[in-house]
């Protein structure tokens, strides 16, 4: 079993009730959330939560918290934590990380320390000891978001919680992945209340994930014995779908790549130059255009796919439906679903710099730049793949016209070993949480960098990837948002995982 480390920087524990000593009212009343068949209390009722009184013990205690879950979550949402400050000062990231270490002292964790990373970001860790001999789990969540986008096209204000027609409970980082944080406290919360803490607890939330900067994985190599545990819950995936218990067991590694493209000392006019002059933009357009052939696979000069997804399918519509895809349009690449967003390399085009339509001029343009993003399926190495992606922007790019890189981030593809005792007790956990509908294991196209960097320092321990993240949360679009039935179902499952991984382990 692993052994709490010594104190990273001697912050001592406090006790208390909430991160600020009272929560502030939420965002609106809204609609009640009721989970599918009656709320937690009435499944205990009918006893018919996974036939346990335990399990029915532990679904009370967080179907009672909810309304303090949603209070902390919106205080938590209120911070503008992007991990960039060209876009948002770094003291609303400061604020985030000082109001997850409050938090983390109110719930009596111990060598709470706001850990200043190699990128310059904060990462907050704590430790809550259990029982003697226990195993240790540790739960890991971010709290930097996505930046808001158009403000404009929210429905509702990103960095207020508000309460949603639908039910849902919207703001940047509502589900990706201040949720995520608020799902690990509210396990804990329920576990202690029913029966007490049955394994110690390391919790590591991350300042900088979204960034992919690389800042804890530096920070955790140094330390190894910080992080060190038998069993980690990474909190920042999610379900299939709405209702669905789902398990990620794989995740695509990331790159983030600068373009630049230049073809004149400045810009000219289009009237006087433009047919001869070399045009920045559109050979920058060209050499993107290169990226995809014409059925929008993703084309990367020696960049081979991944072998296919093997596990549960995609049906094409409901692909459409989850990612609102218009009428008539058709979708990107071709064969299985599944495989083009789990087993196969996919480039995206995240920004272009060149001037808006409204106040352009005639120009010939001198300069143009590209933020391109290349996500690399398990059995990938990432370094090679971003040298092929340099390779291929280099020589496609038209009228000998000059091109620079600059590789802003990466991080390797996953994959989870499924086959773990970890993963059995999560089953279990997530069967109870879920009226009795079995656990389904998906890959996941996103990139979570820690989980390679986790996985090497500590070959022993079992990793799982739980979260709120399900389509209809538009992680990382405009109009976020996390379905509080979720939220409280996944709690539930957390917290009856941490008294089925005690018990495995003691049997």
């Amino acid at each position: 079993m692993q052994q709490p480390p010594s104190d990273p920087t001697a912050v001592p524990a406090a006790t208390g009730s909430s991160p600020t000593g009272s929560a502030p009212a939420g965002s609106g009343t809204g609609p009640s959330h009721e989970s599918p068949g009656g709320s937690a209390a009435g499944r205990e009722a009918s006893g018919s939560f996974g036939g346990s009184a335990a399990a029915a013990g532990v679904a009370n205690t967080v179907a009672a918290l909810m309304p303090r879950a949603k209070s902390e979550l919106a205080e938590l949402v209120a911070f503008r934590s992007v991990a960039d400050p060209e876009q948002f000062p770094r003291s609303e990231c400061e604020g985030a990380a000082e109001w997850i270490a409050r938090a983390l002292r109110a719930e009596g964790f111990q060598d709470v320390a706001t850990l200043d990373t190699p990128d310059g970001t904060q990462s907050v860790y704590g430790f809550l000891p259990g029982p003697e001999g226990a195993p240790t789990v540790l739960l890991y969540a971010h709290y930097d978001v996505q930046p808001p986008l158009d403000e404009a096209a929210w429905r509702t204000p990103p960095f207020e919680l508000t309460d949603g027609a639908d039910g849902r409970w919207y703001g940047r980082g509502a589900a990706d992945c201040k949720g995520g944080f608020i799902m690990h406290l509210l396990a804990l919360r329920a576990v202690r209340e029913n029966g007490g803490l049955p394994v110690s607890v390391k919790m590591i939330v991350e300042g900088s994930e979204e960034q992919g900067t690389g800042g804890l994985e530096e920070y955790a190599r140094s330390r190894p014995e910080l992080l060190a545990a038998d069993a980690i819950v990474i909190g920042d995936a999610g379900n299939f779908r709405c209702g669905l218990p789902t398990v990620t067991a794989t995740l695509r590694g990331m790159a983030l790549l600068r373009v630049q493209v230049d073809t004149l000392e400045g810009n000219l006019h289009s009237g006087l130059f433009g047919g001869a002059a070399p045009d920045a933009l559109a050979a920058l357009l060209r050499t993107l255009d290169s990226l995809r052939d014409a059925d929008g696979n993703t084309v990367i000069d020696g960049l081979e796919a991944g072998a296919p997804w093997e596990g549960m399918p995609y049906p094409e519509e409901d692909f459409r439906q989850d990612a609102k895809v218009l009428d008539g349009v058709g979708l990107l690449g071709s064969g299985a679903v599944a495989d083009r967003l789990w087993a196969r390399p996919a480039v995206t085009v995240l920004g272009i710099d060149c001037p808006p339509v409204v106040g352009a001029t005639p120009s010939v343009h001198a300069s143009a730049r590209a933020l391109v993003s290349l996500r690399i399926p398990p059995g990938t190495d990432v370094e090679k793949a971003v040298e092929l992606l340099v390779a291929h922007v280099e020589s496609h790019v038209p009228w000998q016209a000059r091109v620079t890189t600059e590789l802003v981030g990466k991080g390797q593809p996953f994959s989870a070993d499924t086959t773990s005792p970890a993963y059995s007790a999560m089953a279990d956990a997530l069967r109870a949480a879920y009226d009795g509908q079995e656990m389904q294991i998906s890959g996941m196209g996103g990139s979570i960098p820690l989980c390679n960097a986790l996985d090497a320092l500590y070959p022993e321990a079992e990793i799982l990837l739980i979260g709120l993240s399900e389509p209809e949360a538009q992680i990382h679009a405009v109009n976020e948002s996390v379905d509080p039935r979720e939220l409280e179902r996944m709690a539930v499952a957390e917290a009856l995982f941490l008294r089925g991984y005690a018990a495995q382990a003691a049997g």
